[in-house]
């Protein structure tokens, strides 16, 4: 993404195993914390020694912790600038399956206000002050000088990532960096409704030909949407992905037989918008899990 200064280029540096590691030490070079990221635009997994946050967390994470491992573990907050760390062992290893370069906009002392589609866009020229701008797949991201805390959903098609949240670098995009305005930290603190809105409901069609339910009892498929209610409220990382993940094995599992009905969905639903996901981005999750099983 973008960053108050120019970029400078790294000298003396080993040859790259990458372009993303080569952007990756730029952008380090100019104060910005990087990380890679996989396919899916989501951060490497935790290593064994940290899976689970079993070691802790690290020390800049919401609830600090002991953790200094060498890899690329839990995600925004592996983010870094020391060069000896990115072009180390643990991350050249990620960065051979990297397919993006993050980085953590609040520890470059940025915020991302991260437009969605062009309806967003559309709103924020007429109530934000112009920055500089940076094009994204489906719409903008607005770069401001400070830092704030990260919220998702802000919004329609609204997220404000700065601080404990990763963006991906897509640029130095156009514009002069203006300072972080007012009415972008006041999107952070509006008072929520009382009633959260009601999820999409979607139908998921039996299996065809029909048949016996294979679950057998009510209890069995009750558990296991108690169980993906619980994973989703548990991620700490990777919302995108863990939703998604959650949908698939759900459809997988409970989807073909017809016992699915549209009160099971509304409760992912609900577990995922109250981890901060968009009801479009479920909608997007599940139309996207049902299209991988050929629903």
């Amino acid at each position: 993404m973008t960053q108050p200064t120019d970029i400078r280029r790294a000298r003396n540096r080993p040859r790259l195993l990458s372009a993303a590691l080569g952007t990756a030490l730029e952008l380090a070079a100019s104060g910005v914390p990087v990380l890679p990221l996989r396919a899916g635009k989501v951060p490497f997994g935790n290593c064994p020694a940290c899976a689970n946050n079993v070691c802790g967390g690290r020390p800049n994470m919401k609830t600090a912790g002991p953790c200094r491992c060498p890899a690329p573990c839990h995600g925004w907050a592996a983010a870094t600038i020391d060069p000896d760390v990115i072009d180390s062992g643990p991350w050249r290893h990620a960065w051979r399956g990297a397919a993006a370069v993050a980085y953590h906009p609040g520890g470059a002392g940025l915020t991302v206000v991260d437009l969605d589609d062009a309806a967003a866009v559309a709103w924020a020229r007429t109530a934000l002050p112009a920055t500089r701008t940076v094009p994204t797949t489906r719409g903008e991201h607005w770069i401001y000088r400070g830092a704030m805390r990260s919220v998702n959903a802000v919004r329609p098609g609204v997220d404000i990532k700065s601080t404990m949240a990763y963006a991906r670098w897509l640029g130095p995009g156009t514009g002069t960096l203006a300072d972080l305005p007012e009415a972008v930290r006041e999107l952070a603190v509006k008072e929520r409704p009382t009633a959260r809105p009601v999820p999409q409901v979607i139908s998921v069609p039996a299996g065809a030909g029909g048949g016996e339910c294979r679950h057998r009892t009510p209890a069995y498929l009750e558990r296991g949407i108690t169980m993906a209610e619980q994973r989703i409220r548990e991620a700490r990382s990777a919302i995108h992905a863990t939703v998604y993940r959650t949908f698939l094995a759900v459809l997988a599992t409970h989807g073909r037989c017809g016992c699915l009905t549209d009160t099971h969905v509304a409760r992912l639903f609900t577990a995922a918008q109250a981890k901060g996901e968009t009801l479009r981005h479920c909608t997007d999750a599940w139309t996207n899990a049902r299209t991988a099983l050929g629903m």
